[in-house]
């Protein structure tokens, strides 16, 4: 049974109450030029969100690690409607898979937004990795084994076919497009029972699912229980403020990331701010830190599909984050230290947080990706993965792979979006500064 944990009124007052107890903020901005500067070695060929390019859009990657030959690892990116791409590390596609084609003529299509890895799970009847895709067209999962030396191609789809849309009732509700969404991935140690944890496109809602085994290998889901963020904030002058957005849109929640070795939940809200909270969805979630535009006072204007502010800005933002907040990952250290990054869209800059949850997930710094003589940077990033580990001899101290969201020179005047792969090491160089 779906159990929505902010359905009730005592809880909803503490979330409230909770967003205005996040972590202290310095006076003063962190300008995006300040901050140091790191570069791609390598970019995957753009993709074009038009017919001729197969409607494409890069949105999200994963890195996967090939531990028998670190060489031979991977990136699995999510491409929108244009279903899922499979890159080695020099950035060269080695698969394509098409998301899965309208239900009926006039229903939406696949649309393929989030992707997350599940490790050394025996689900589909042999211990095998998965790459687990939220289907934003249909409102589902869909799962992928990998196998590096398959001749096929590394991803083979094990989604179960009788799979049921998370969060609409019928064909028409996924046509309105509130589906699924935002994704991440959590093993729990105690019970090594896997979940995706799953947003809602246009709303706060954010689902627990259980992997499940189907006959014949397959994976299927369970949801478990959801949890609704607020949607509107209490503010200290007293007034209550909503993010600005189209009428019947709530701030939804895209980029998120479990820490594993605690199960918690790190949860973007694209026009809000950062939340922690249980991966299991029980508890209290805490804002722990907050968008430039938190609480500024703005109104939707349907002409120009734009939102622009109708009073001064009050001063309640944060100080790191330009809306909206995407892409979170998470850079692990031997030694339990490490970062939960982010993907500040709105400066096209990257802020780091400690993990340590004893240190209130104090800011510890950001960068952006810029361009070098070689390659452009990183701008309006939806997507990123770290992983803190080594990859061969073209990444011996791991990667960061970011989303592009302008990919220039764009050919032909077609907007391009791809994918940049940058040595770790320079990451970290620059958190140390």
């Amino acid at each position: 049974m779906t159990v929505r944990t902010s359905a009730l009124p005592a809880i909803a007052a503490m979330l409230l109450c909770t967003a205005l107890s996040g972590a202290a903020l310095p006076a003063q901005a962190v300008a995006a030029e300040s901050l140091p500067a790191v570069t791609a070695r390598a970019e995957t060929a753009p993709l074009y969100d038009d017919d001729q390019g197969g409607n494409a859009d890069a949105d999200d990657p994963a890195i996967w690690r090939n531990a028998a030959a670190p060489d031979r690892s991977l990136v699995i990116a999510t491409a929108k409607e244009g279903g899922l791409r499979v890159y080695d590390l020099d950035a060269r596609q080695v698969q394509s898979l098409p998301a899965p084609p309208p239900a009926g003529a006039d229903d939406a299509p696949g649309r393929f937004n989030n992707v997350d890895l599940v490790h050394g799970t025996a689900l589909t009847g042999t211990r095998s990795d998965l790459a687990v895709v939220s289907d934003r067209g249909h409102d589902r999962l869909r799962v992928y084994r990998i196998d590096r030396d398959n001749p096929a191609g590394p991803l083979t789809d094990v989604t179960d076919p009788q799979a049921a849309p998370i969060f609409s009732a019928n064909q028409e509700e996924i046509n309105d497009q509130d589906t699924a969404y935002g994704l991440a991935t959590w093993t729990d140690p105690s019970t090594r029972r896997s979940y995706a944890l799953v947003s809602r496109n246009n709303r706060t809602t954010v689902a627990l699912l259980e992997l499940v085994a189907r006959p014949g290998g397959k994976v299927g889901y369970r949801t478990v229980r959801t949890l609704d963020l607020p949607a509107a904030f209490r503010l200290p002058n007293g007034t209550s403020w909503s993010p600005c957005g189209e009428p019947g849109e709530l701030p939804q929640v895209e980029g998120m990331v479990v820490d594993p070795a605690n199960g918690t939940l790190y949860a973007g809200q694209e026009d809000v701010g950062v939340w922690r909270l249980r991966a299991d969805l029980t508890g209290t979630p805490l804002l722990i830190d907050k968008v430039r535009e938190y609480g500024v006072p703005a109104a939707y204007d349907e002409e120009s599909d734009e939102c622009s502010p109708t009073a001064p800005d009050p001063g309640y933002g944060g100080d790191r984050l330009a809306a909206d907040v995407e892409g979170l990952t998470l850079l692990t250290e031997p030694d339990g230290d490490g970062y939960v990054l982010a993907s500040s869209q709105g400066d096209d800059t990257f802020v780091a947080y400690d993990r340590e949850l004893s240190d209130d997930n104090e800011y510890e710094g950001g960068f952006r990706v810029a361009a070098s003589s070689v390659l452009d940077g990183s701008e309006e990033c939806d997507g990123a993965a770290v992983l803190n580990a080594p990859l061969g001899r073209k990444y011996p101290n791991g990667l960061l792979v970011v989303q592009d969201g302008e990919d220039t020179p764009a050919a032909d005047d077609r907007d391009a979006t791809n994918f940049k792969f940058v040595d770790l090491a320079q990451v970290m160089d620059a958190l140390d500064d």
